[in-house]
């Protein structure tokens, strides 16, 4: 065997520079005429190549596999027309020397149609162009560019669809990336199709120019220049230009076929054998056609025996079908034997976040207008950021049962919150707390209650111009759904998530955790204390710094969630006092007098972890209205204090707060960190 030299071998192998090369090759063609075996050898190639392409077109399972089509027809246009270029100057020059003048390729194909005869030849030849040009090119262009307008007007609404699915949890961010790709892929190919289809037009349109010039410039030249009688020129130039029309035009007819076969398959998925058998081998269809067949093989003058044998293969097709569609039907009427009934734990699983629309607001989850996945895929990002977890899939799901344009937010399918939206119109809401006087339907504020107008999409300037904030039907919906994740955060932590967060740590903290869990503390147990922090809103993003914290607790003794959750805030002095800073840079403070600190403390009964807040109802009522009065008179000033008070009543306190006043922090002063600025101004 001969070794190939090493330039050959590095430019098999690599592919990019064989393809550029094989490009330059075609540009060097249409300028450089080339010796008659290469020609033959061209045109060859280009036959072969254009079988293969039909080929693969019909073993396609579906039209994506074949995503550098347009390519190929490209190149393959690019190809025919440089050989056409190549033969019609060989035949310009040397046709006077007989029909093998061409090559044998163009002789052997212009021999084969012509059979003798000039005029059938043309004919024949004539026919196949307008075969080519006018039905299959031009039908292959049509459904290629109609397949690229619905394409891409389909695009949006899949898009939709496939940030839906992410949304509701159905699939993951790997899949979605995985089917947006297979969306664009699809867009870009039939597009590219669109215009790949107009490649084959104009290469059958310059076809058949190219015959013209050959059989008209040839027989000039022949009886013109080199003398020969006008009837020989007619016979030897038209052999030639019916064998070079025939050897640029069959390639082209075969890849118009493969180009009408790939853009006619459509989303028919397998190979276009099994669907065309599938969907014509219908078992009535098959009995009519054989029926027909020989009646049609009975009339006077028809004849008989190929009539009878396609109506005897008919009717075998359409008994062979019969049979396969009863024995499917018994199958499919037959109990089955062994058919599992689905896990009952399947129907105890609940969705533990879940937004129900009436179905005047479906449009929110179809996408029209403004995007509710989007507003939700935000949140999630959001809380990760702020809180540390990752809030688990919110289900969109319609509700019949509601008012057309009502919702209800479920968290573990118990209703958390519920709302009315007028699409498309916009909520407007004045921060004065007065509602926006101008035209509207007036109405509250789902989230917060406070007073607010739905108003035109025309009104929005205006609202903005009179100070109002403006939110769209998707906003007030996610603000509606912040607030309350917010106010359910400890729930929706789940154990699992727990264990998540946990696994999900960095390396570094590897030996921190296999000294604490389980050793001295389970995963529940830090379950707990992390539900305990969110409770309080929290942010658990540190968790390195909240296990020491569990870790700290736990070896002075402290074994109840309420004692461990009292050093993990205080190891997290720096972020409470960095989430209570006010505008100005130092954290406005109301402290809590001596005197109800030493009420809450002698209120406090039972042992260790243990104690429980025994105060009398009306000592309770007095310190709520103390606080309010403070608060009132710091947020009149325009501070967002917080209160602070001893480690030992913190919890108490703060449990007795929660109830009128749910988003107002209560610090110990070891939460307080050294170095944060502070402002005292009011106390209790």
């Amino acid at each position: 065997m001969v070794a190939l030299p090493a330039w050959v071998r590095t430019i098999g192998a690599s592919t990019d520079v064989a393809l550029a090369l094989g490009v330059g090759m075609l540009i060097v063609v249409l300028v450089v005429p080339l010796p008659v075996p290469m020609l033959d050898a061209g045109l060859a190639l280009s036959v072969t190549l254009s079988v293969l392409v039909l080929m693969t077109a019909l073993f396609l399972q579906r039209p994506l596999d074949f995503t550098s089509f347009p390519t190929i027809l490209l190149l393959t246009t690019l190809l025919r027309l440089a050989l056409n270029v190549a033969t019609t100057r060989t035949i310009l020059t040397h046709g006077h020397e007989g029909p093998s003048a061409a090559g044998h390729v163009v002789s052997a194909f212009g021999g084969f149609l012509m059979g003798g005869d000039v005029v059938v030849g043309l004919i024949v030849f004539a026919i196949l162009l307008v075969v080519n040009f006018m039905v299959v090119t031009k039908g292959s262009g049509r459904i290629a560019e109609v397949a690229a307008r619905f394409s891409l007007d389909a695009m949006p609404g899949k898009q939709m669809a496939i940030d839906a699915d992410l949304s509701s949890g159905l699939i993951d961010e790997k899949v979605a990336r995985i089917r947006r790709a297979e969306l664009e892929a699809e867009s870009g190919f039939y597009g590219a199709m669109d215009g790949a289809a107009k490649f084959v037009r104009g290469d059958a349109i310059a076809g058949l120019i190219v015959t013209f010039i050959n059989l008209l410039g040839g027989i000039a030249i022949g009886a013109g220049r080199h003398g020969l009688p006008f009837l020989d020129a007619i016979s030897t130039f038209a052999s030639l230009t019916v064998g070079d029309g025939l050897v640029s035009q069959i390639p082209a007819l075969l890849t118009s076929v493969a180009a009408g076969v790939v853009v006619t398959k459509g989303n028919t998925e397998g190979t276009a054998d099994k669907a065309m058998v599938q969907q014509l081998g219908l078992a009535k269809p098959l009995w009519i056609a054989s029926g027909a067949a020989a009646m049609m093989g009975l009339l006077p003058g028809m004849p008989l025996i190929p009539f009878l044998l396609l109506a005897a293969g008919f009717g075998a097709g359409a008994w062979s079908r019969n049979k396969s569609d009863d024995a499917a039907e018994a199958v499919a009427a037959a109990p089955p034997a062994v058919a599992p009934e689905p896990p009952i734990a399947d129907t105890l699983r609940i969705d533990l976040l879940r937004i129900e629309l009436g179905y005047g607001l479906l449009s929110l989850a179809a996408g029209d207008g403004p995007r509710l996945t989007d507003q939700i895929r935000n949140l999630r990002k959001t809380v990760a950021q702020e809180m540390g977890f990752v809030l688990p899939s919110v289900r969109l799901q319609d509700n019949l049962h509601l008012r057309p344009h009502e919702y209800v937010v479920r968290v573990k399918e118990i209703e958390a919150g519920r709302g009315e939206l007028r699409i498309p119109m916009q909520l407007a809401i004045d921060p004065s707390g007065n509602r926006p006087d101008m035209p509207g339907e007036a109405c509250e504020e789902p989230t917060f209650g406070l007073p607010a107008l739905w108003i035109e999409e025309h009104r929005r300037e205006e609202a903005l111009a009179r100070g109002c904030t403006v939110v769209d039907g998707a906003g007030v919906l996610a603000t509606h759904l912040t607030e309350v994740v917010r106010e359910n955060m400890p729930e929706l932590l789940s154990h699992a998530e727990a264990q998540k967060l946990l696994d999900d740590l960095p390396a570094e903290n590897a030996k921190l955790l296999a000294d604490l869990i389980p050793a001295q503390i389970t995963t529940g147990g830090v379950q707990r204390v992390l539900q305990a922090l969110l409770a309080e809103r929290v942010s658990i993003r540190d968790l390195p710094t909240i296990l020491e914290g569990v870790q700290e607790a736990l070896a002075t003794g402290a074994r109840g969630v309420p004692g461990i959750v009292m050093v993990v805030r205080t190891r997290l002095a720096r972020q409470l006092s960095d989430a209570a800073r006010g505008p100005e840079g130092y954290v406005p403070l109301i402290s809590l007098s001596a005197e109800w600190e030493q009420a809450f403390a002698e209120a406090l009964i039972g042992p260790g972890d243990e104690r429980q807040l025994a105060m009398a109802p009306s000592r309770l009522h007095e310190f709520m209205q103390r606080v309010r009065d403070a608060f009132d008179k710091a947020t009149a000033m325009g501070d967002q204090p917080v209160l602070v008070c001893s480690p030992a009543v913190r919890a108490h306190v703060r449990a007795i707060v929660e109830r009128f006043r749910p988003s107002t922090a209560v610090l110990a002063q070891t939460e307080i960190h050294p170095r944060a600025r502070i402002r005292t101004v009011g106390a209790v």
